[in-house]
């Protein structure tokens, strides 16, 4: 098991849908400015080149200032020097990726408890649980399932727990009321005017739970 003190806070998620892989390094520099304590990429059907660029590009960029997760790929991970993988339902087993990064943060989406219980057991350092609201950035997103629910996961597992789906800054903070120890955010953020104002907003509003 990591530092889990290290899944704590806001985790933002770098997603290409809204942010083009070029300008990757440059967000998360004013993600980490702005105070996210994880920043991951996220570039699902992009190819593998550019996605390596945009991850080796976010990983100089952070230079230690946040913990650098990259979504899915494995290989993406390793190659840019990564702190970790989040890996989905679908993604390689938890088992395998342990095996190739056996010092690396590992994190596993779920969306109930069977899934939490199950990553918990295989050896995953923090889960992440969603939707927990509607979300517009994930097209094949489950049903929101809401923050009773969100509670009662972050009740039976001994893991960090990260709520992502349809959080704002309006719902942040009730979020983290839950027992969470972490929100990702995205829409939320890289929309804003301000990336790095955001970011530093919400940051304190989940602070002062």
């Amino acid at each position: 098991m990591k530092d889990t003190t290290l899944i704590s806070g806001l985790y933002a998620i770098i997603d290409s849908s809204y942010i083009s892989l070029e300008a990757a390094g440059e967000c998360a520099e004013l993600l980490a400015a702005g105070g996210a304590r994880l920043i991951q990429l996220r570039a699902k059907g992009s190819g593998s080149a550019a996605m390596l660029k945009a991850a080796q590009d976010i990983r100089k960029a952070l230079s230690g200032k946040a913990v650098f997760m990259v979504n899915d790929r494995v290989d993406i991970a390793l190659l840019s020097g990564a702190e970790g993988v989040h890996l989905g339902q679908e993604d390689i087993p938890l088992k395998e990726a342990r095996r190739l990064m056996p010092s690396s943060i590992i994190g596993v989406s779920t969306h109930n408890i069977e899934e939490a219980k199950r990553a918990e057991g295989e050896g995953a350092d923090y889960i992440s649980f969603g939707p927990i609201f509607p979300t517009v950035t994930k097209k094949d997103a489950d049903a929101p399932k809401g923050v009773k629910r969100l509670r009662e996961v972050a009740s039976k597992v001994d893991l960090p727990v990260v709520a992502i789906g349809g959080i704002t800054i309006e719902n942040a903070r009730q979020v983290m009321e839950t027992g969470a120890s972490s929100v990702a955010v995205i829409s939320e953020i890289l929309l804003a005017p301000d990336i790095r104002g955001k970011v530093s907003e919400i940051s304190a509003l989940i602070s002062m739970r």
